[in-house]
């Protein structure tokens, strides 16, 4: 503690003093100033403290493509007025590479480098998939209110260096709180120290700052943080963290002995959407910690909901590829990448895994599981069902397999799941893929990846040669999957489901609509559903409350997911106002039903099997 305590007391008197000592010493570690008290025209000034260099030239970059985004963004697109230093502050050449690098001359020499950072949710002009840097992985600046410190936006490595040790202080404005699975070793309200031993473990450790508003909670020896930043206060992390640790802890009952992570936060921006803004809403992974953007209009028990689906998917990431990944993923080159093959398994059985897990710790009823599992094979049909998943994997940077991408949550999901049913059917149940992983992770774990070409053949080797079969066929072949088949193996097959319709809609009609003043209002000149005639509503009726909780327009998605949770016949009490008058009127939950085609049981035989797949 006291060696890299003394190391960054140097590191930050060369960031200060733009000079050093007499007796010259080798620097074994990058000293790096963040100035967020300072900001100027929205832009960040980051100091660079260059640790001693040989070589007469260096190459300083910034990321082209970070991990799990799967798309080359070029941060270093976001800097500016890159000056180089030596000791005594007389100016180095520098020389623009490219977008992402800047070459220096007299490297010898070196002693500090300077930029200044544009964010980028200020540039974000779409919430289109593969428009611009995706939200969570992007930086804000917004100075005294909120920073999203991605470090990868922020800083850079210099080339040959990636594996030196970095020391990190950050300057804030001291009503702002740093939320980070990071350590801080400053005990001042406006200034955090934090060390990362190489820097791919640094890009792997976000920052939000912004007021403090968090929750801590230990679940199984880990310690979750979880901060929120909701411009206008409509959402705090009290309120919508008990959701997060119902998920936290489903997961971790369902992943038993697999994951044993000490901490990790939860790090959510909510978005007001309008004008120069965050836009492209989901969530990235790392291994500690998770980025989440969302729309901040999003009423709680919505938000509470995407945030289980959304944070859910990316927790389970601590399994693969966090966990259990390839040498491409391990030796990650952030400006000239190779990728693995093996998509698959990396998003394909994480999001199974988020879906699997709440039909198992009873978050959802197995007829909502089916119906996931459906929408997925809808979707997955949207793209090239012939193509090879491991050819689209290996070169999903270009075209045309970047258009595939998004089919990794789909089809790559659907892959998870035949995998998990072949397991249990050659095992009578005993086991499945989650079993594979675990086996997996012990083998290799996050300190030794494997082979990308290797990877069938070992978990053959832990399975069942008919997991071989079907990876050859369906994955690193072309041969579309009858997903009937995988099914009928659990007893489950197609038939007529029946659903509750919105009992604010008739079939597929909205009965209400919002006026001027975005208040819930009864459509004029429409067929009233059932349930709205029998509670009296006429139009224009102003709903205010349902059973005594306040709804509007804002609210709609909430309002929409509550009533579809009514149960036949329960007691309903609406607060509405009409003409003028506000109303109480009493009534009960009315539904009409509609069928649709969906997944059911309809092999009671096997009903053992059925449940070790989604109970076990």
């Amino acid at each position: 503690m006291k060696k890299i305590i003394l190391s960054f007391a140097t590191a930050l008197f060369i960031i200060g003093c733009g000079s050093a000592p007499k007796t010259e010493q080798l620097r074994n570690d990058v000293g790096i100033h963040l100035d967020l008290i300072q900001v100027k025209d929205d832009k960040v000034k980051v100091t660079v403290s260059a640790p001693t260099i040989q070589e007469a030239e260096i190459v300083y970059h910034l990321p082209k493509i970070i991990p799990g985004t799967y798309s080359e963004d070029d941060y270093g697109k976001m800097i500016e007025e890159v000056k180089a230093f030596d000791k005594d502050g007389n100016p180095l050449t520098v020389t623009t590479l490219d977008k992402n690098s800047w070459s220096i001359k007299e490297a010898q020499k070196l002693k500090t480098l300077t930029y200044f950072v544009n964010d980028t949710y200020d540039t974000e002009k779409s919430m289109r998939f593969g428009e611009g840097i995706f939200s969570p992985a992007g930086t804000n600046i917004l100075a005294d209110k909120n920073f999203m410190i991605n470090q990868h936006g922020f800083i850079g490595y210099f080339e040959g260096k990636k594996d030196l040790p970095y020391l990190v202080k950050i300057s804030h404005p001291e009503g702002l709180y740093g939320a980070t699975s990071l350590t801080d070793s400053d005990p001042s309200s406006t200034e955090d120290l934090f060390l990362a031993n190489r820097y791919s473990e640094l890009v792997d450790n976000p920052i939000m700052y912004a007021k403090p508003d968090y929750t801590n909670f230990t679940v199984d020896g880990m310690e979750i943080l979880f901060s929120i930043y909701s411009p206008s206060g409509k959402h705090n992390a009290a309120t919508l963290s008990p959701d997060i640790e119902r998920m936290i802890r489903a997961q971790k009952k369902f992943l038993g002995p697999i994951n044993n992570n000490k901490k990790y936060s939860i790090l959510l921006y909510l978005s007001n959407v309008t004008g120069a803004d965050a836009k492209g809403f989901g969530a990235l992974e790392h291994n500690t910690s998770t980025t989440v953007v969302f729309p901040e209009m999003m009423g709680k028990e919505m938000l509470g909901k995407q945030l289980i689906d959304v944070v859910s998917h990316e927790f389970f990431h601590i399994v693969t590829p966090l966990g259990v990944h390839s040498n491409e993923i391990h030796y990650f080159d952030f400006n000239a990448p190779k990728m693995s093959q093996h998509l698959w398994m990396y998003e394909g059985i994480t999001e199974y895994f988020a879906n699997l897990f709440q039909v198992n710790q009873g978050l959802i009823s197995e007829d909502d599981f089916y119906g996931r599992m459906r929408s997925k094979i809808k979707n997955a049909k949207q793209f090239k069902d012939n193509m090879s998943f491991t050819e689209m994997s290996q070169n999903v940077l270009k075209a045309p397999y970047k258009d595939q991408y998004t089919n990794v949550y789909e089809k790559g999901a659907l892959i998870g799941m035949c995998l998990d049913i072949i397991i249990r059917e050659k095992s009578n149940g005993e086991r499945g893929v989650l079993d594979l992983m675990q086996k997996l992770t012990n083998e290799f774990g996050p300190s030794r990846p494997f082979e990308d070409s290797a990877l069938f053949d070992r978990v053959v080797a832990l399975t069942y040669p008919e997991v071989g079969d079907f990876l050859r066929t369906h994955v690193s072949g072309t041969t579309p999957i009858d997903y009937d088949v995988y099914f009928a193996k659990m007893g489950v097959g197609k038939g007529k489901v029946k659903k509750k319709d919105n009992p604010f809609f008739l079939k597929y009609t909205p009965c209400i609509t919002a006026n001027a003043e975005k208040q819930i209002t009864v459509r004029e000149g429409v067929e009233l559903s059932e349930f709205m005639k029998s509670m009296g509503l006429k139009a224009d009726d102003v709903i205010l409350a349902i059973n005594e909780k306040a709804f509007s327009m804002d609210d709609i998605a909430s309002l929409m997911d509550t009533v579809q949770q009514w149960n036949e016949n329960e007691p309903v009490t609406l607060t509405i106002k009409r003409d003028g008058k506000t109303l109480t009127l009493k009534g009960k939950a009315l539904f009409s039903y509609s069928e649709s085609e969906g997944f059911m049981v309809i092999d009671s035989t096997k009903n053992r099997l059925k449940e070790s797949w989604l109970k076990g």
